[in-house]
């Protein structure tokens, strides 16, 4: 088989194919010799210890197809020109992936009063949940695993008898049982924070939780406006800094911050004679803000979907320094969306953590600020002016900031009023791809106090179809001095960020580099490139699905939501190439892995695009999927077609 392999990429290997990465030559093969093998070898697994209903999921397994694709939803106006999609705008998200409810994979479930220790049931006949457990027993999917982590880790599990691992801690006579010693070490100690309660989540839904503070800044800004209408059309004096970024229009707005600490009908409490200074300021304050040193860090980026608690965790210990949780919106916060609340958990074990917040408009994103300042535990709160995505930008969101700097500058400065944490931003090079203008945007945001700026090297336009622009990074880095600037983009190895760091940045914020390879950050640490083993791998996806069950559960909807966020993890982490394999290290960030063998099979099946043998991967740890099982990754590559 290698002799033919060796055959067919010979021509291949005389020329290095554009946009490929170098592999050595023995490990070169075609796509269906690939898939031929992987196919084969799994099969000879699964026979040799599989029974004949194992052989049945399996085959349905290996039946998902690759993704379809794309298809573009044209705009009313483009439907009746009868108007083609643009290749161009074809990119980004599985729009039309199926969707599977939670309460598909678990149709009988087992009554909440019957796992905690078999308490009366306050629905009573009403409850549409079972309460036989025998009869639940019997139809309940097999146990995964002997041994259960919540268990093993906490002394007892709180699923019960619905937990996948029930054996490790149920009798014959289905009783739950405790290790008493685990159970009292763990007494009192919460490992994941800033949940939202019942009592808060009521509270926003009925609107009566009250903003005292974004109300008195706001209150400020509807009289600046107020002034403005009367003053006129294009007034130089008017307090808007977009349009005349000067020094008197600065001290226009430090004099509305004065007012907002006296409070808007109140006199200041201290007379003051001339101009107001930074001092007046800050006797007024309230509180002094969290200090946090920014200085030579390495950042996991905040990442959509796959970015979860239990991922931060497995970047944590390779030696991620700063975390951050995924992009909240914040009408949806403001609510009280669970789902929403979920993206700001935070794990004891993340010492940095700030989370990340999209809004366009003054008023939601300056109470959504005073929520947070109120209620969870973070360090830094981030604003995403970055976010490429249409059904953010239309709105005035995301890369749209950049473009509307009134408003820009009104977020940012209410968000600063209402916080006790810095505040900080993320944003691009600008929106279109050859029209720059974060160097404009930086200066300004020095002046309203901004915290630290991350800048990612590429334009909204642009995506990530070329190179990110470190050029430019080190250029903005210059401008923001003092304040920490972090550069992110196409950092997959040590050495890319050495050459970051000769720009002048403050610190490093890697991406789609920590998804491709988590263990970036100790080779960054540690200068060195790791040959990491097949094996070596699988612990890593391993310790995820026992974080994913410790985050989401160990009962059926547990597992395939684990599940379901280790398949779209794993759609990054099949790109990554092993050093051995490499004719030239380190491998490129925007070279696509050609078809390999790797040194054994399951180095080949890690190695794989195709969602089946994603799906194996996940078998391993999570046992097999149910029969309606489906899937597609969220996000497909522009490069993977």
């Amino acid at each position: 088989m290698e002799g033919e392999a060796e055959e067919a990429v010979g021509k291949k290997t005389d020329v290095a194919v554009k946009g490929e990465a170098a592999l050595k030559p023995q490990y070169l093969t075609t796509k269906e010799q690939f898939h031929a093998f992987v196919d084969s070898e799994w099969q000879g697994q699964k026979s040799e210890k599989a029974t004949d209903s194992d052989k049945g999921e399996d085959t349905m397994t290996t039946s998902i197809e690759e993704p379809e694709p794309k298809k573009l939803k044209l705009d009313a106006e483009e439907e009746k020109k009868g108007l083609k999609p643009d290749r161009k705008r074809m990119r980004g998200q599985n729009k039309s992936r199926p969707h599977t409810k939670p309460t598909a994979f678990d149709e009988k479930r087992l009554c909440l009063s019957v796992i905690q220790d078999n308490r009366e049931c306050p629905f009573g006949d009403k409850c549409q949940f079972q309460h036989d457990v025998a009869e639940y027993m019997a139809t309940k999917p097999a146990d995964i695993g002997e041994s259960c982590y919540l268990y093993d880790t906490f002394g007892k599990c709180g699923y019960g008898l619905c937990c996948r691992f029930a054996k490790a801690h149920t009798t014959p006579d289905f009783k739950t049982v405790e290790k008493a010693e685990l159970v009292q070490a763990n007494e009192g100690r919460m490992p994941v924070k800033n949940s939202l309660s019942k009592d808060l989540q009521i509270r926003l839904r009925k609107r009566s939780v009250t903003f005292d503070q974004s109300a008195e800044y706001l209150n400020v800004l509807s009289n600046q406006k107020d002034k403005r209408e009367q003053q006129g059309n294009g007034d130089a004096r008017a307090p808007e800094l977009p349009a005349d970024p000067t020094g008197r229009e600065q001290h226009v707005s430090t004099e509305a911050e004065a007012q907002l600490q006296a409070g808007p009908d109140k006199p200041p409490p201290v007379k003051t004679v001339g101009p107001l200074t930074d001092v007046d300021i800050v006797k007024l304050r309230l509180c002094e803000k969290k200090q946090v040193d920014f200085q030579d860090k390495l950042y996991l980026a905040p990442l959509t979907t796959c970015g979860n608690l239990p991922f931060r965790r497995v970047c944590k210990r390779f030696g991620a320094d700063i975390t951050c949780g995924e992009m909240a919106m914040c009408t949806n916060l403001l609510q009280g969306q669970q789902s929403e609340w979920a993206l700001l958990k935070r794990h004891e074990s993340e010492d940095v953590f700030g989370v990340q917040v999209e809004g366009c408009f003054p008023d939601t994103m300056t109470r959504c600020a005073e929520l947070i300042n109120g209620n969870i535990d973070v360090d830094f709160v981030d604003i995403n002016s970055g976010c490429p995505i249409d059904l953010v930008y239309k709105k005035g969101g995301g890369c749209g900031l950049m473009t509307r700097t009134r408003k820009f500058e009104q977020i940012i400065k209410g968000m600063n009023y209402v916080l006790d944490v810095p505040l900080t931003v993320k944003i691009r090079t600008g929106v279109q791809e050859k029209c720059n203008i974060a160097h404009k945007l930086i200066p300004e945001m020095k002046k309203w106090d901004v915290s630290m700026i991350t800048l990612h090297g590429r334009s909204r336009e642009q995506r990530y179809t070329k190179s990110a622009d470190w050029d430019y990074i080190n250029t903005c880095s210059k401008l923001a001095s003092p304040v920490p600037l972090f550069g992110n983009g196409d950092v997959l190895s040590y050495e890319d960020a050495m050459k970051a760091r000769e720009t002048g940045v403050s610190g490093i914020m890697i991406a789609r580099g920590a998804l491709i390879k988590p263990w970036i950050f100790t080779e960054i640490k540690e200068s060195r490139h790791w040959d990491i083993s097949s094996s070596e791998r699988l612990d890593v996806l391993r310790d995820f699905s026992n974080f994913g069950l410790e985050h989401w559960g160990s009962d059926t909807r547990g597992v395939e939501k684990t599940r379901t966020f280790m398949l779209e993890w794993l759609s990054f982490m099949c790109r990554y190439i092993p050093v051995g394999l490499l004719e030239r290290v380190p491998q490129k960030i925007n070279e696509r892995p050609p078809f390999y063998l790797g040194r054994n099979y399951l180095e080949s099946l890690m190695a794989s695009q195709h969602v089946g043998d994603w799906v194996r991967i996940s078998e391993m740890l999570l046992g097999p999927v149910p029969k309606n099982f489906n899937f597609l990754p969220k996000h497909k590559a522009n490069a993977y077609k």
